[in-house]
């Protein structure tokens, strides 16, 4: 026979009731702290640009004023050229990102759980990554063209290495001890990627793909401002082409604003998924 226990309100000690809201504003006012922290430097340098404009100590041919960036940035989106070109910019990023991604987890992982395919693999790989996204551009025009396929396996490059290297190092860094549960268990190569080597090496694949996701993001910029007509690099070049540097500013903070999002929406996702670490720990 078994005996339901409940508990009131009045009888949870007043010290454990207090504790949760104080322990929430302090969380919630170290928050706001560290948000006006990262905001004093922009503050501060948009104020001295705005002095610069406002005294012309620069040529408003060379730095306009941030009064007709605004103004540029809000035609840009009236119009639904903003729009338009930052869609083709992340639709480009989503299937090279995805393509690296994979075929990066899929490296990684193999030459993680192999030490013989890391020694066929590695040393090639790794001669490989030293080339930067931009020095692959010739190449890549002449076998595939000038078209979307040369951006895509550009972006799928500069995600590809971030995502294999943190793999690889987030397997080879997981307990042996794990390794010696899951012999003791009995599983199989199924169970043990996805009861062990995944959940033990999530953190690691976490920052590979944030900094995967993130060198995509700037290999995209780069292929657009060389080889594209369409997409927010475009822009960036258009309003250089067209010596209209308050576009050329407005590219750049989009581009700048986008990057941070993506960032920080990744770094959302990791603390998300990562908490019963955190409370396992």
């Amino acid at each position: 026979m078994s005996t339901a226990i409940t508990l009131n309100q009045s009888d949870i000690p007043a010290e454990v009731s207090a504790k949760r809201p104080s322990q929430w504003r302090q969380k919630t006012a170290q928050k706001l702290q560290q948000i006006l922290w990262a905001l004093v430097l922009p503050l501060l340098v948009l104020g001295l640009w705005q002095i610069t404009s406002a005294h012309e100590w620069v040529s408003p041919q060379i730095l306009p004023p941030p009064s007709l960036v605004w103004q540029t940035l809000t035609e840009l989106w009236q119009s639904g050229d903003l729009t338009s070109n930052l869609q083709i910019s992340v639709e480009r990023v989503a299937y090279g990102f995805g393509v690296g991604t994979v075929v990066g987890l899929l490296l990684g992982t193999l030459m993680g759980l192999s030490k013989t395919v890391e020694a066929y693999l590695f040393p090639t790989f790794k001669a490989l990554s030293q080339i930067p996204a931009l020095g692959w551009i010739p190449l890549l025009i002449m076998v595939v063209g000038i078209g979307e396929s040369m951006k895509i396996l550009v972006i799928a490059k500069a995600a590809l290495v971030p995502v294999t290297v943190n793999t690889l190092q987030g397997i080879r860094n997981i307990p042996p001890q794990f390794a010696e549960v899951a012999k003791v268990y009995r599983f199989n190569t199924r169970q043990l990627l996805a009861k062990v080597v995944i959940p033990a090496a999530l953190p690691s694949l976490f920052t590979g793909i944030r900094y995967g996701l993130t060198h995509a993001w700037l290999a995209l910029v780069t292929v657009e401002l060389l080889a594209s007509s369409e997409g927010i690099g475009f822009l960036m070049v258009w309003g250089r082409q067209l010596f209209q540097l308050d576009l050329v500013l407005a590219t750049v903070v989009i581009i700048g604003a986008v990057g941070l999002l993506i960032d920080q929406s990744l770094q959302w996702l990791e603390t998300h998924f990562l908490k019963w670490r955190r409370v396992a720990f």
